[in-house]
């Protein structure tokens, strides 16, 4: 069953939006890629659950670095990170890296936005997507944005 016919054989009565069950799997990696960009101090990081309403990604993440260097850091984080996971993910295609003003990376399921804020505040994404459901991502990218500041004592420790 392609993901099409099952949006329309699950769509809600009045025909408005599908009612799409979790993907934990989604979920998942959408929570891992957050916390990578978390790793780099990345800022205002947002995930759109896009399923039923985009045909070429199934959920995005925005994220924002205060500079060109620190965008190509949190690029380089979530690539490595990927690569280097259980499954060994690359992403299919990767736009923006030598300007760093706003990188794209396309991991199919998952559409990654990094973003210098002026860029940011051009394109509006969030905007655009806002009526989607967010996946809370918050918990993961302050957890790994306090494991790497000094003296900052976590829950779990």
């Amino acid at each position: 069953m392609t993901k099409r016919s099952y949006i329309s054989q699950h769509s809600s009565v009045d025909g408005d939006e599908p009612v799409l069950p979790p993907d934990p799997a989604l979920e998942s990696m959408v929570r891992r890629i957050a916390a990578l960009a978390g790793d780099r101090k990345a800022e205002d990081v947002v995930a759109f659950d896009l399923r039923g309403a985009s045909a070429f990604s199934d959920a995005f993440v925005i994220c924002t670095g205060r500079t060109d260097r620190q965008v190509k850091a949190i690029h380089d984080s979530i690539y490595e990170g990927m690569k280097h996971d259980g499954e060994r993910l690359l992403p299919k295609r990767t736009e923006g890296v030598q300007e760093a003003r706003w990188i794209l990376m396309d991991y199919a399921d998952v559409v990654v936005h990094i973003f210098v804020p002026e860029t940011r505040e051009f394109y509006r994404l969030e905007s655009l997507w806002g009526d989607r459901p967010r996946y809370d991502v918050e918990d993961v990218v302050r957890g790994a944005a306090a494991a790497d500041t000094p003296g900052f004592a976590t829950e779990a420790e």
